[in-house]
């Protein structure tokens, strides 16, 4: 009575002896030196690592995207040790002093400045130091550009700053301290550099500029090709500034530049009716164009 089944036990037991077996050779043939090679990974080694979630890689070992192709910046600044005008020397001297230790201070919302990234977006190691200088316009005044800078802006792209303003009096307004990442260029880049923060959208200046904002004249609250230009007194506390930001930093004069050279759009146009004549007699009156 009991040797009915027996034959369906047997081919059972059978069944799972040549499965494990199967899985045996299986191992054993992954696992083998073909021509003598490397060892081969077992399947249960293969499983193994499957089921592991995949290792964070290690910074400085992803390649980052460089930059689209774009014009290199010409300097307008021009060497030059020449003597100038000693009591214009003075005067920016002691104006470079005051821009320095006492400038007027405006304290702007969080969300439209960030810290400045030691590496980029792809882990690997970027210089933050400031290197560069970006000259924008306001467009519309002084105050306007204040109240955008103490205004929330939860969206990326409402985000702006500059480090400082310069008021059509020559007043200057420190917006953000030089070593914050200032929101002044998105989509830009100088002489084939740029820096990627988010690899979700295309990399930029920030990480390594600084942004000076002048204060538009009032016929230049449009979007004209260009203005009145700026004043006497606003090219000489841009020179101040500079002065002790290119002291502090290591900024040459060659890399004094405009949004306009720096963005990839080409959308941006300031700042219009900039002078550099103006710029160059009291940046060399001030020895910061001399080269030993």
């Amino acid at each position: 009575m009991n040797s009915s089944p027996q034959p369906l036990w047997i081919a059972i037991g059978a069944g799972a002896m040549l499965a494990l077996g199967g899985l045996g050779w299986l191992a054993r043939d992954l696992s083998a030196q073909p021509n003598g090679g490397q060892k081969r990974p077992s399947l249960l080694e293969l499983l193994e690592e499957v089921r592991q979630a995949p290792a964070a890689p290690e910074p400085g070992r992803r390649a980052a995207p460089g930059p689209p192709n774009h014009s290199a910046w010409q300097s307008p600044l021009r060497a030059s040790c020449a003597p100038g005008d000693p009591a214009q020397r003075l005067r920016l001297q002691q104006l470079a002093e005051r821009v320095q230790t006492s400038p007027a201070r405006v304290q702007i919302h969080p969300t439209n400045f960030g810290e400045r990234f030691n590496r980029d977006a792809y882990g690997n190691p970027v210089d933050p130091t400031p290197q560069l200088v970006v000259l924008h316009e306001t467009v519309y005044g002084i105050g306007s550009a204040i109240n955008t800078f103490v205004t929330p802006h939860p969206r990326d792209e409402d985000q702006v700053s500059y480090h400082t303003l310069i008021g059509g009096d020559g007043s200057v307004v420190q917006v953000l301290d030089p070593s914050k990442r200032a929101f002044g260029a998105g989509n830009s880049a100088f002489n084939g550099r740029w820096v990627v923060t988010n690899a979700k959208v295309g990399g930029s200046i920030n990480n390594f500029a600084l942004h000076i904002s002048l204060e538009t004249p009032l016929d230049g609250e449009n979007d004209g090709p260009a203005h009145s230009g700026y004043t006497s007194a606003q090219y000489d506390a841009l020179a101040a500034l500079l002065a002790g930001w290119m002291q502090r930093f290591p900024i040459p004069a060659s890399h004094i530049t405009t949004h306009r050279a720096v963005d990839l759009g080409g959308e941006r146009a300031d700042p219009r009716s900039f002078r550099w004549s103006e710029l160059q007699t009291r940046m060399q009156n001030l020895g910061l164009l001399c080269k030993s």
